[in-house]
């Protein structure tokens, strides 16, 4: 019998191709597995931009469920995304930050009420509940829950359903799920807080590297990119794994290694002409916040794009900007519908605006939403705006 969830997913899919839109889960396998490592991005047609799902599906599913990397996939996503903290023990799991107050069930929890404390993280002061104060086992008893009930609240209908994820379970089910789906489904795991785990004797990047050659994910070709907001980390790993590096950027602030070195370098600098060749010569991609692309007065206003497109192309840098969603809260001023926060606006004009601008790929909240933009931009002829 299959299991609701598989049920859940035919249904959706279903609805998606029955309105006319052309997945890569619907692709046939001569479009669907070009897996070179310049491409770097297996689960679609070459040269088309990639679609990354942003912790898995997160505008439909709490963010980092297996229900959610499995919706992501079913849409048509070429790569899913867990983000990366350790356990107490030292295992790697998925939370979107350590605290994992707002993304687990932890307060309901009377046995765990004594771990709540003040931590400070890269220069933030945060009270909660700890990845690195839990042992997976004691974890796995916790279930996740929607962490913006505010703007998703159909997704609370999902709270309950999965446990905490460990890496080696996402890697698990990107080999199931690409058996299911006939294609090869990548996995982009993003490195969180890399010099604040290091400093509490829990560095990330050995880890992520002896998962990866423990399931033989450590060649050229893998179906895996390694991204990170520091930059020490990614050189780092750069003289030690061929898989392909993302550097991420922030609209605002700096790399938080930067800043604990001494080293004056903001996201700022790092994006520019000078500084993407620099990033080029450890990473593959550049993973921007999309602002920094097309920024937006304090009305939220659209403003002439910049030139980082462009530039970061000159570098020999794919550009895959985040986090594109369909809610108003997250659009432009330009593109809402009414006023309630939570209500969905005109997402594909954005998305038509970025794929006009030369990105390479985009992270989305909302994959099958992603999917189709891409899609309906590719059927228009692939039209080109220039930056400024």
């Amino acid at each position: 019998m299959r299991s609701p969830v598989r049920v859940a997913l035919a249904v959706l899919v279903a609805g998606v191709l029955g309105a006319g839109v052309l997945t890569s889960a619907g692709a046939s396998p001569s479009e669907v597995t070009d897996t070179s490592a310049t491409a770097a991005s297996p689960g679609h047609r070459s040269g088309d931009p990639i679609i990354l799902g942003h912790r898995g599906a997160a505008g439909y599913r709490p963010e980092h469920t297996s229900e959610g990397n499995e919706l992501a996939a079913a849409f048509g996503a070429d790569y899913f995304e867990p983000d990366l903290v350790p356990t107490k023990d030292g295992v790697l799991v998925d939370r979107h930050e350590p605290d994992i107050s707002q993304t687990t069930d932890v307060a309901s929890h009377p046995e765990f009420a004594s771990r709540k404390r003040t931590v400070m993280i890269d220069g933030i002061t945060t009270t909660g509940w700890f990845t690195f104060d839990f042992t997976l086992a004691e974890l796995k008893t916790l279930r996740a829950i929607e962490r913006l009930p505010d703007i998703r609240q159909h997704n609370t209908l999902y709270n309950g359903r999965d446990t905490v994820p460990t890496f080696q379970e996402d890697l698990d089910q990107r080999s199931a799920l690409s058996r299911e789906f006939h294609r090869t489904l990548g996995i982009v795991p993003e490195i969180k807080h890399s010099t604040f785990f290091a400093s509490i004797g829990l560095p990330m990047e050995q880890r992520v590297l002896d998962v990866l050659r423990l399931n033989h994910f450590d060649h050229v070709g893998a179906p895996v990119i390694i991204q990170s907001f520091e930059v020490g980390n990614l050189q780092w790993l750069h003289r030690r794994t061929p898989v392909p590096l993302m550097q991420l950027t922030g609209a605002t602030g700096a790399p938080a290694d930067l800043i604990a070195n001494g080293d004056p370098r903001t996201y700022a600098d790092l994006t520019t002409p000078v500084g993407l060749r620099e990033v080029a010569r450890y990473a593959i991609y550049l993973g921007p916040d999309k602002n920094q692309i097309v920024p937006r007065d304090v009305n939220q206003k659209l403003m002439s794009p910049t030139p980082l497109v462009r530039d970061a192309h000159s570098a020999g840098l794919l550009v895959t900007p985040y986090t594109f969603r369909n809610e108003n809260t997250f659009l432009p001023l330009d593109y809402r519908s009414g006023t309630n926060p939570g209500d969905y606006g005109n997402a594909f004009a954005e998305y038509a605006l970025f794929f006009a601008l030369g990105v390479d790929g985009m992270f989305s909240d909302n994959s099958d939403t992603a999917v189709a933009a891409r899609d309906q931009w590719i059927h228009a002829g692939r039209p080109v705006r220039a930056a400024a």
